[in-house]
């Protein structure tokens, strides 16, 4: 039998179970408010600076300086939250992304859609990939004990894909508007603003979490285990090849994919986002399922491996309808590693770890996303248009035969008692 995380619950208890439930509640509607605004720009995104005139590799150089951007939050996040309090920079982080929001509605100009995109964090993913879920992925594990733990991540990705499918459905904004009699640029550029105001609304939620559950650690300093050391490293590189391979096709290449590949409207498009999206939020809760029968790291790998090959058949697809069945079926696979990822991570590493686990893990793979846009953006316009899906599943696949190979044999805490 192979080496066993230790038991490490690090369960929140000042203010008792219902302030603990309170604080949860809120981070979910914060997270759903999120999520509703990065599915409507991850459809739209791309969209957008194509009727800017922007050249695919123009849109990916946009996409990967707002990851960058997003990247950046992770390491001050990473490395300062504990510090200077939680609940402090997650409402910087989403006024910063209301204003960027704000501004990309307004600038047209690469140079100065550049910069928008790197200060505001312009997420083109259509998935949550922001600084803020770095703290709020360490924050909840604070509110629920072992046996709640996958669980209480599984919800609140779920919630997160709810908003994701709203906010691709949303995405038919544009087409709505120019029906109504707005013009197509104009009618691209009020729905990026809708995408800003929706990140405004989450501000009051932060403002109301616990002080005790968000203080600031008066005498912090990071410190990791050698265990967690050990852990942290091997993870965190086997999570920047699934992260660059995932920036590969992000919903704003994705879209741009479809429209120019098949033809596809934009309405359609944000039709088989809502369809894909609300396949993830099922798909979350049945990981929790899995995880429980067969472990942690086989939910993950078992059911990423079939996601990855199933993207690859996209491209021969004879039409869009049957492009976007196959892309559905892949949907409700490949999130299935998010929750239980997530979960595995913040078992196997000390409480009073956590916020630099997540911030580190989610920096690295932030930082992954943000390299590859531009690459595919560039492979899209001068090598073979999917190439950069054939690219990016063959990685996914690598890293999925690696992960098992390396953490098969430590098991989080839950894992141990039920003698799994």
């Amino acid at each position: 039998m192979g080496r066993e995380a230790g038991g490490r619950s690090g369960r929140w208890q000042a203010g008792g179970k219902g302030r603990a439930v309170a604080d949860r509640a809120l981070i979910y509607a914060a997270a759903f408010l999120r999520a509703l605004a990065n599915g409507l720009l991850g459809v739209l995104l791309g969209l957008y600076l194509a009727r800017l005139d922007y050249g695919a590799g123009e849109i990916g150089l946009v996409i990967s300086l707002g990851l960058a951007g997003a990247a950046a939050a992770a390491l001050v996040v990473s490395l300062w939250a504990d510090r200077l309090g939680r609940r402090r920079i997650l409402i910087v982080l989403a006024v910063a992304g209301a204003l960027g929001g704000a501004a990309a509605a307004l600038v047209s100009g690469l140079a100065a859609m550049a910069a928008v995109a790197f200060f505001g964090m312009l997420n083109g993913m259509g998935r949550d990939r922001g600084a803020a879920l770095v703290l709020e992925q360490a924050l909840l594990p604070a509110t629920a004990g072992d046996a709640e733990r996958t669980r209480t991540i599984a919800w609140y990705h779920v919630l997160q894909d709810v908003g994701h499918a709203a906010g691709g459905l949303l995405a038919v904004l544009p087409d709505a508007l120019q029906i109504g009699g707005v013009e197509p640029l104009a009618s691209f550029r009020a729905s990026v603003m809708v995408y800003a105001a929706l990140l405004a609304l989450g501000i009051p939620l932060y403002v109301r979490l616990s002080p005790a559950l968000t203080a600031p650690a008066p005498a912090f300093k990071v410190r990791l285990a050698p265990e967690s050391r050990k852990i942290l490293w091997k993870i965190s590189g086997l999570f920047a090849v699934d992260s660059i391979a995932g920036g590969f096709f992000g919903a704003a290449l994705l879209a741009y994919f479809f429209s120019v590949h098949f033809g596809a409207s934009a309405t359609a498009i944000a039709l088989l986002f809502l369809g894909a999206r609300a396949a993830n939020a099922v798909s979350h809760l049945g990981a929790a399922w899995l995880a429980k029968r067969i472990g942690l790291v086989n939910t993950m790998v078992f059911t990423h491996i079939p996601s990855s090959l199933l993207l690859m058949t996209i491209p021969f697809a004879p039409d869009f309808a049957t492009a976007a069945v196959v892309f559905l079926v892949r949907e409700g696979l490949v999130e299935m590693d998010v929750p239980t990822r997530q979960s595995y991570l913040m078992a196997v590493v000390r409480p009073e770890e956590r916020t630099f686990a997540s911030g580190v893990t989610h920096l690295v793979r932030v930082g992954g996303w943000a390299v590859a846009p531009t690459v595919a953006g560039a492979l899209m316009q001068f090598v073979a248009f999917a190439s950069p899906i054939f690219i990016g599943a063959a990685m996914k696949i690598g890293y999925d035969v690696m992960l098992y190979a390396a953490f098969r044999n430590l098991r989080p805490p839950e894992e141990q008692k039920a003698g799994r």
